[in-house]
Order: structure tokens, then C-alpha cells, then sequence
């Protein structure tokens, strides 16, 4: 949530912010702005809307000269979206950018007032800018100004600043919000997150907790949070900035869709070792660590959390054993009743979701190991997980996760494997068979299911213009319906939710009337009978249902309005083919009904704040 974009250097700074801005995009916002320092000092633009907004009002301005600046797209927490609450936010001696909640920022507002600071805007960051600007005046000392504002905070921040008197210069520093910087031949440039500096470099050096930054255009300091001169290493992001672009698709999301046999195959594939078994030391984890797991904790938000869902439902029955998932932003206040030795598995595609890493660090205070499933290397999360998982699926832009979700569940999915073989439950026969069917077989599967998109295209058009839908399943498919009912609302807007099959005479029956779409998932036989006493269910009361089932469900015309068959595949691996379909059923409503399908209403892609 939010975007910061920083530069100083031997280039014009207005178009790195701007193009900036538009690669953090992803991240959600509903204002954006830049700073530019010119020979007449800060010049700032700002405004709600888009940033191809305020790109045309700097055009109409013709520009602003000058080689340091800094941008910021904002998502209102404080204050309603408006070009006043809009960042940089200006105090006398600077202006800042800031991601994050200062969440006493009520007290320190009536401070600064009553020390005869006035107040442009609603926002929390305005009072970090006075406050900061305040010690300033007193210091003359950009670190130390900095440093000590930040003791006076309560909350999570991230600032990029810019002093008025040294205005080729950018203090940047972080806590519990994510900050990266890096330096080439043509300036230093600091950014939320990596698609912002992929065009201009591949080695970045991430900010620690309390740490801080000074840029110039020859080069970046580091300091520890005590003022300390401290070194740091860059890493080499293997992204490429190809892989962050559209390359042709309509879409990033239908792009995203596409890359998902290819991220599945990888993320198994590495993952097999020798006679097809499953083989995590590439992972850095040990056997012996995953011999002594007594219980599994999975925490994570969103889609995280609904992979999670499938993780159990595989460690679960591959394994034997017992698997609780957790919504990060309910465990950090309330988290399970641990048994023995219980394994906390946090998940998250940017490594960085606010919740998840508070939830992460109660579980490691409370002296659970931790096994992090990560997309970004480097991450707070990744750092501070005693082992990860990297799930290896590169850039995500559009806000609804496709191939971010399905490298998770592929990626706990070899986790269940590893666990089931080395506890016996599964022999080398079986564990060899899944390995296969992850690393080869669902990939085909699922690019076959996305050459189909025409026929999944003709049944969006079947429920875009309703308001309501439910996606039903037993067993595997329960554990696929809510990612899969995700989807549709998160980018068509259509009310959807997920239930289990066997639940709708407890209720949900009421809810559907003549016409109700019903997607019910079936793709495990020992369910077939029940789900088709469900189906007459619904129908018997006028809804009209989507069967999306395996090839061997028996006679679905006999029951379905319309039917899609699923490619066959090991029925436990059967959620991630649901979710592919679900996914173009979604992109395909969507565009019906003239969704923005890359940056959905009101959603972040990066939740950093709590």
C-alpha cells in the first residue's frame, strides 16, 4: 500500500518519478504527487487520481528541471483522497514522503499546533514532517533530526526527505513498511519496492529495521539506528524488467495467468531430488527439522491465507499431521494452542504484509520455528523466518494474485510430500507420483485449461450481469472454493462467497432463488455422490449451476446447466486447475463488465500497514 520513489543524481529527476510511480502502481492508491528540487527550491505536484493524471499536469506546467526529487502514490488511511492530504507534504525546512500509520499522531498534532504549527492537511504524515522539521531547526543535523523524530513516534513508517538546504541529498529510513535503495553511474534512487528501480538496476540494498539512508548523486551511507556508520552489501534481484512489463497481453493479470505453467513446473521441479522424490535442501531445509514437526501453524491474509487452506488439507492427509490456519491479523491478538513441536509456516508473496510479519514475530517470541513460503528474496519476512521457501514466481503486478497463489500452493504442496515421506505415512511410490503430477503433468493441465479461455469466456457471460454467486465443493474442492470465489468479487464486483456443499441446507438454500448462479467445484470421486444430492439441491430451487469437474464425475449433463472438465490430475492437486478456471472466469466478468481487471476498486497488492 503506497508507493515511495526517490532520486538524486546527474539526470532529470521528473521523469524517474513519474515512471516510477507508474511501475508501483500495482501496490493500490488514490493520490499521487512528486517534489522536484529546482534552483528556486522544492517544486510539488500532486493530486487524487491516477498517476497518468498527474503525469499530464506536470506536461501542462512543461515540466520541472531539476536532478533530486521525490514521488509517493498515497492510499488514504487519514484523511480523505484530496491534493491537500496528497504526499510530499512540506513543513518549513523539507518536504517528505512517508508509507506507513503514525498511529499517535492526534497527540503530536496538538503538540506541534500549540507550538505554532499550522496544518494543510488530515493526514498522520504531516505531523511527522513538522516534527521532524522542528528537531531540524534545533540540530542542523539531518541524521540527527531524523533519529530523533523517529523515537517520537509510535506506528510503522517509511520516509524519503528532502532538506531544503541540501537539496541534492535524500534521508530516507524505515520501520515495520518496506524501503530499498541502490546506486549507479547516474545517481542513487530509493523505492518501495523493485519494479520501480528494474529498469535503472538490478542491485538493490534493502533497508533495516530503524536503519537510515543518505543519498547523493556519488553515493549512498548507511546507518544503524544509533547513528552508526554501518556497511551494506546490495543483492542481485534476478528479475528482469521484461518480466515486470505486459509483453504483448491486454492485461498484467491475463499475462500473470499465462506464466503460471511455467512457475508451477519451476517451483516443483527444483523441489525433486533423485528417484523423483521430494528434495528440500535446495531450501536449506533440513529433514531432521521436519521429523521432529508435532503440528503445522499457517499464517497468512488474503489469498496467502486461502493457499494455507489447501496446505492443510494436503500436510493433513499426506502427512498426518494436524495443521491450523490462521488470518495473520486475528493470530497476532489471539494465536492457536500449539502442540509439541509446532512449525509456524507464514505466507506472503511480498515477504513484507504488515500482519503476517507481526504474526511471525509472536510466533518466534513464543518459540515456534518458522518455515516462511516467500515470493520477493530478501524480505522482512524471508529475513526473519528461520528457513524459507522461496516460491520463485517473479514480478506480480495486477492487484488479484494468480501465479503468486498457485506458486504457494505448489510450493506447500511439496512441503506435504516431503513431510508424508519422511514420517512414512507415504511410501517412495506414491511421494515419486506427486512429484510428477506437480512438476509435469499440472502444468499441461493448465495450460490446456487456458487455451480454453474462449469456452470459459461464454459462460462469463452467463453470470457478469448477476449480483450474487456461490462456488460450492467437499474435500479438496472446499478447501479451493474460497480462492476461487476471490477472484470473481475482487475484480468483477460480483458478490460471491464459498461455502461446503454439505452446509447448504443450514442455511445458504435461502439464499438462492431463480437464476442464483452455483459453480459447484467436483473433482474427487469419494465425493461425487453427495455433491450431486447438492446440485439437486439448488436446481430443485431455480439456481442455475456450473459443474466444473474431473473427467470421471459420472453423467454431469444430468445435472449442470453447463459443464467444464477439468483436465485429469490427483485430486489433492486438483484446487490449483479450479483456480486457473476461476481466474479466467473472473478476468473474462470482468471485462464485461468494464472492471479495471489490473487495479480493482479500493484493493492494495502490498498490504504493509495494518
Amino acid at each position: 500500500m503506497c508507493g515511495i520513489i526517490g532520486f538524486t543524481g546527474r539526470k532529470q529527476a521528473t521523469e524517474i518519478l513519474l515512471r516510477g510511480l507508474e511501475a508501483l502502481e500495482y501496490r493500490g492508491y488514490d493520490s499521487a504527487g512528486i517534489s522536484v528540487m529546482t534552483k528556486d527550491g522544492p517544486v510539488t505536484v500532486k493530486r487524487p487520481g491516477r498517476v497518468v493524471e498527474l503525469c499530464s499536469v506536470v506536461a501542462e506546467r512543461g515540466g520541472i528541471e531539476g536532478t533530486c526529487g521525490i514521488g509517493h502514490t498515497r492510499w488514504a488511511t487519514h484523511g480523505k483522497p484530496s491534493e491537500a492530504n496528497a504526499h510530499p507534504h512540506i513543513s518549513n525546512t523539507l518536504v517528505l514522503v512517508h508509507n506507513g500509520i503514525i498511529e499517535n499522531y492526534l497527540d503530536l498534532r496538538r503538540e506541534l499546533t500549540a507550538a505554532g504549527y499550522t496544518f494543510a492537511s488530515d493526514t498522520d504524515t504531516e505531523c511527522a514532517a513538522h516534527l521532524i522539521d522542528m528537531i531540524y531547526r534545533e540540530v542542523h543535523d539531518p541524521i540527527a533530526a531524523v533519529r530523533t523524530a523517529v523515537t517520537k513516534l509510535t506506528g510503522s513508517y517509511a520516509f524519503g526527505i528532502i532538506f531544503s538546504d541540501r537539496p541534492d541529498e535524500i534521508y530516507a529510513t524505515r520501520r515495520d513498511s518496506p524501503l530499498i535503495a541502490a546506486h549507479t553511474e547516474d545517481g542513487s534512487y530509493i523505492a518501495s519496492d523493485i519494479p520501480a528501480l528494474l529498469p535503472h538496476t538490478r542491485r538493490l540494498t534493502r533497508l533495516g529495521e530503524g536503519e537510515l539512508a543518505r543519498l547523493t548523486p556519488d553515493g549512498i551511507e548507511f546507518f544503524a539506528a544509533d547513528g552508526t556508520r554501518i556497511e551494506k552489501q546490495p543483492d542481485t534481484i534476478d528479475w528482469t524488467v521484461d518480466a515486470a512489463n505486459k509483453e504483448g497481453y491486454a492485461h498484467f493479470m491475463l499475462k500473470e495467468i499465462h506464466e503460471q505453467p511455467d512457475v508451477i513446473r519451476r517451483a516443483a521441479a527444483r523441489r525433486v531430488g533423485a528417484g523423483e522424490l521430494p528434495d528440500l535442501s535446495t531450501d536449506g531445509v533440513e529433514d531432521d527439522l521436519l521429523r521432529t514437526v508435532d503440528s503445522v501453524s499457517i499464517i497468512g491474509c488474503g489469498s496467502a491465507m486461502h493457499a494455507g487452506l489447501v496446505g492443510r488439507m494436503l500436510i493433513e492427509s499426506l502427512a498426518g499431521i494436524p495443521v491450523t490456519v490462521d488470518l495473520a491479523s486475528e493470530y497476532r491478538y489471539a494465536p492457536p494452542v500449539t502442540v509439541g513441536h509446532t512449525l509456524a509456516v507464514p505466507v506472503s508473496q511480498s515477504g513484507e504484509t504488515s500482519d503476517t510479519l507481526q504474526a511471525l514475530r509472536l510466533a518466534r517470541k513464543n518459540g515456534l520455528s518458522s518455515l516462511g513460503v516467500i515470493n520477493v528474496v530478501g524480505s522482512a519476512i524471508a529475513r526473519e523466518s528461520d528457513a524459507v521457501m522461496y516460491t520463485g514466481a517473479g514480478p506480480e503486478i495486477a492487484v488479484a494474485t494468480t501465479k503468486g497463489y498457485a506458486s504457494q500452493v505448489t510450493v506447500l504442496a511439496m512441503l506435504a510430500v516431503k513431510l508424508g515421506y519422511l514420517r512414512g505415512r507415504i511410501g517412495a511410490e506414491r511421494a515419486s507420483e506427486l512429484c510428477h503430477s506437480l512438476a509435469d503433468v499440472l502444468p499441461a493441465n493448465i495450460a490446456e485449461i487456458i487455451s480454453r479461455r474462449p469456452e470459459i469466456a461464454e459462460l462469463a457471460k452467463k453470470i457478469y450481469s448477476h449480483d450474487d454467486l456461490f462456488y460450492i465443493g467437499r474435500g479438496p474442492d472446499c478447501a479451493a472454493a474460497p480462492e476461487c470465489s476471490l477472484k470473481l468479487k475482487e475484480i468483477s464486483y460480483i458478490h460471491s462467497e464459498a461455502y461446503a456443499a454439505g452446509e447448504l441446507k443450514h442455511g445458504t438454500l435461502s439464499l438462492v432463488t431463480e437464476g442464483t448462479p452455483v459453480i459447484a467445484l467436483a473433482t474427487d470421486p469419494k465425493y461425487y455422490d453427495k455433491m450431486t444430492g447438492n446440485i439437486r439441491e439448488v436446481k430443485s430451487r431455480g439456481g442455475y449451476v456450473i459443474l466444473v469437474a474431473a473427467p470421471d464425475f459420472p453423467s454431469p449433463d444430468e445435472y449442470a446447466d453447463d459443464v467444464f472438465v477439468l483436465p485429469a490430475v490427483d485430486p489433492t492437486l486438483s484446487p490449483l486447475e479450479s483456480a486457473v478456471f476461476s481466474q479466467l472466469l473472473a478476468y473474462e466478468a470482468a471485462l464485461l463488465r468494464g472492471c479495471d481487471v489490473d487495479h480493482p476498486r479500493n484493493l492494495a497488492k502490498s498490504v504493509t500497514v495494518e
